[in-house]
């Protein structure tokens, strides 16, 4: 899979994408009264005596598999989705579960069952949960449909519960200017398929009826976006929630620096020609990064062989490369160009 992360660097729309961030790692908060819910409320495609189309037929296929995901908190209520992995074993987003007291899923029929959290990973934003009646579990992808094939949302939107929105995928390998803080949202699915506050854990599906990607993340109108929306990718799915199964950990890679972006004015004062680049502002002693020679002040501009213009090309090349193996970087030090060659870590326990 390609690593190459969206470039999206002008300062005006790294502030659009921190206003986004407010709203969009959120679940629908407090939606729990007035909502249309349950399948009478939203599931009419056979009952109408209209024609099954594609989006209809892929909504037959995995709506027995997509929950909702109510959570109690001591600050209120909030709901999110989740889709079935195995037929006890839910996989949702951790944004959604984290802090949950009590936490209960909506069946498509209707039904609600408790369900307990199993394991969750914060860096990729996923949870497992547990409940006591067996689902049909979805079939996840293995390998990702080409950009421009059809994308299909299943999920519960604002409470909507049981909702699905069309469109397509609209781009992959995509993140989101973060300067380092938020490394989690990297190597993400684009798509324009309406996805809102409550879609979070939902299934993003393709043609084929297979969930090409649990959804995370969305920018909203207030940021002048109009129908953005990722997805984590189900290969990425498929490898943390097997890991949270079967140990109830995930094992990450470890690089051992602290970075941020360089902005072009900044190359430009240090004289230094290259599009872009993370700057290593702190080096953990005796990591990985500092056993392979890795300095203060070095300018990461490739990694695993393809450009490295921001911060999350390096997370997302990072998040790609299993603990002990060797990830190549080309650096900047001093106006030279080096490659350094680390053998990558495990990343420590918070």
């Amino acid at each position: 899979m390609s690593l190459l992360s969206v470039r999206l660097r002008p300062r005006a729309l790294v502030l659009m994408l921190c206003i986004a961030m407010v709203l969009t790692l959120c679940f629908s908060a407090g939606c729990g009264g007035g909502k249309a819910r349950g399948p009478s409320a939203e599931r009419g495609s056979s009952s109408t005596g209209g024609p099954v189309t594609g989006v209809s037929r892929i909504y037959q296929k995995l709506s027995p598999s997509v929950v909702a995901v109510l959570v109690q908190r001591a600050n209120g209520a909030g709901e999110g989705s989740g889709v079935a992995f195995e037929p006890r074993r839910i996989v949702t987003n951790n944004h959604v579960v984290e802090g949950g007291e009590q936490i209960t899923v909506a069946l498509a029929s209707g039904e609600r069952i408790p369900a307990t959290v199993v394991a969750r990973d914060a860096l990729t934003d996923l949870a497992v949960l547990s409940v006591g009646r067996d689902l049909p579990p979805a079939a996840f992808a293995e390998k990702l449909p080409p950009v421009g094939s059809l994308a299909v949302a299943i999920g519960s939107p604002l409470g909507f519960e049981g909702s699905v929105t069309a469109g397509v995928l609209s781009g992959v390998d995509r993140s989101i200017p973060s300067g380092g803080t938020t490394p989690q949202l990297v190597n993400l699915l684009q798509t324009d398929a309406a996805i809102s506050p409550g879609n979070s854990g939902g299934a993003l599906a393709g043609a084929d009826g297979k969930v090409m990607g649990i959804n995370v993340a969305y920018i909203p109108p207030a940021a002048s976006a109009v129908s953005i929306g990722f997805s984590i990718p189900a290969p990425t799915v498929s490898d943390v929630v097997g890991q949270l199964i079967r140990s109830g950990k995930v094992e990450h890679a470890y690089l051992g620096v602290q970075m941020e972006p360089l902005p072009a004015e900044v190359a430009g004062a240090l004289g230094v020609n290259t599009d872009g680049g993370a700057v290593i502002r702190a080096v953990v002693k005796d990591g990985p990064a500092a056993r392979a020679g890795l300095r203060v002040g070095d300018i990461i501009t490739r990694v695993a062989g393809r450009p490295a213009e921001q911060v999350e090309d390096v997370l997302a090349a990072l998040r790609a490369t299993r603990p002990g193996a060797r990830l190549q970087l080309e650096i900047l030090r001093d106006g030279q160009r080096r490659t350094v060659s680390v053998r990558v870590g495990k990343r420590p326990a918070p």
